[in-house]
C-alpha cells in the first residue's frame, strides 16, 4: 500500500484550534527572564580576569625519538606526519597541502 507522506493529516486530536491550546497554557513564563544560570551556579570568569594567584601543575615532556616539531604551524607531531624537510625544518603533512 503506497503513503501520500505529503497529503495533510487530520487526526480526532487535531480538532482542536491554536486559541484553545493557548488558553489552556498558562502564559506566566513569557515575560520572565532567567536571573539564575542553573547551570553554572557559582558563577562565571570574565576574560581578563586576575589569575596571579593561582597556580598550575604542568608537566611538560621533552621531544619523543619519533616526533617532530612542525616549523611552519609549531605543533609536535608524529614522524608519519612528516611531509618533508626544509631549510628551516620539518613540515607537517598538514601544512605542505
Amino acid at each position: 500500500m503506497a503513503t501520500d507522506y505529503d497529503a495533510p493529516r487530520k487526526t480526532e486530536d487535531d480538532s482542536e484550534s491554536i486559541e484553545a491550546l493557548k488558553e489552556r497554557v498558562p502564559d506566566k513564563l513569557s515575560g520572565s527572564v532567567d536571573v539564575e544560570d542553573a547551570d553554572n551556579p557559582s558563577g562565571f570568569e570574565l576574560p581578563g580576569a586576575d589569575l596571579s594567584d593561582l597556580e598550575l601543575d604542568v608537566v611538560v615532556l621533552p621531544a619523543q625519538e619519533d616526533e617532530f616539531t612542525c616549523s611552519n604551524c609549531f605543533l609536535v607531531k608524529h614522524r608519519s606526519q612528516l611531509d618533508h624537510e626544509t631549510a628551516d625544518g620539518p613540515i607537517c603533512t598538514e601544512c605542505a597541502a
